[in-house]
């Protein structure tokens, strides 16, 4: 009966701050500081410009190339890791030396606010993920209310030009397209981040294309036959956090959907 008592007690009390975190992913990185947590962090795997604050931070290595050595001499009691951002032998690795690991990838943007609660737990900043959790999620029902489309457009989301990738649809991504009253043309791909051919995008006639930069949208302004060239629709991603799933994927969607309720459809 003791034994069973300590049992529940223990299961009641909150997980307990783990005092060295290591992030092997940029948007797990932003989570962390989003939750207030960013001195818990001693090491980063880098894979786009680092918070100022972390400037000083031990490197481990780019996306998919993670210096092992480095990362156990850190001596971390959580890893924070997104699936892809290192080797899957490496992350076996990971689970064989018994380091804790919170694993995420998430495939809609309800997951995210899950994420941050979760995180909040292990970091020691509960308070701080419900809080973020809640309006989080309260944000989302908004936008989901207000950017509605009876019927949602047709958009390519192009990753690079040359060759073509997209976004397939396990990418949280294309749920942050659908809450814009869009729909991703490649959802029916389960490849994360699918190559594409040229003709394969044209017959699917996209009404909005969306791209990085300028210079990828050019090859497709000389094709007329395109809706979204019609139409004038071939714009540029109004915030890279889109494709970083944090808090901060929020505000990206709120842009992103701002510039959508611009579009015209074209022909069904």
């Amino acid at each position: 009966m003791r034994a069973l008592l300590c049992l529940l007690l223990c299961l009641s009390l909150p997980l307990a701050a783990a005092p060295r975190v290591v992030s092997l992913a940029p948007s797990m990185t932003d989570s962390v500081l989003e939750l207030g947590a960013g001195e818990l962090l001693v090491g980063v795997l880098d894979g786009a410009e680092r918070p100022p604050q972390l400037a000083a931070l031990p490197s481990l290595g780019r996306y998919g190339q993670l210096d092992m050595e480095r990362l156990l001499s850190l001596r971390p009691d959580l890893v924070l890791v997104w699936p892809g951002s290192i080797p899957d032998a490496q992350l076996a690795r990971l689970r064989d030396f018994g380091i804790a690991l919170y694993i995420a990838e998430p495939r809609r943007l309800d997951d995210i606010a899950t994420q941050l609660a979760a995180l909040g737990e292990r970091l020691g900043r509960a308070e701080r993920g419900r809080a973020l959790a809640a309006e989080f999620r309260s944000r989302l029902a908004a936008l989901r209310r207000t950017y509605a489309r009876q019927r949602p457009l047709r958009l390519f989301y192009q990753v690079w030009d040359h060759p073509l990738y997209t976004l397939g649809g396990p990418q949280v991504v294309s749920d942050a397209l659908q809450v814009c009253g869009a729909r991703n043309l490649f959802a029916d791909l389960d490849l994360a981040a699918p190559q594409v051919s040229m003709e394969t995008v044209l017959a699917r006639d996209p009404e909005v294309i969306l791209a990085a930069d300028a210079g990828q949208l050019a090859d497709w302004r000389a094709m007329t036959q395109l809706s979204a060239t019609r139409l004038g629709q071939l714009w540029v991603l109004p915030d890279r956090n889109l494709e970083r799933p944090s808090y901060a994927m929020l505000a990206a969607t709120e842009k992103l959907c701002r510039l959508l309720a611009n579009a015209r459809p074209g022909e069904p």
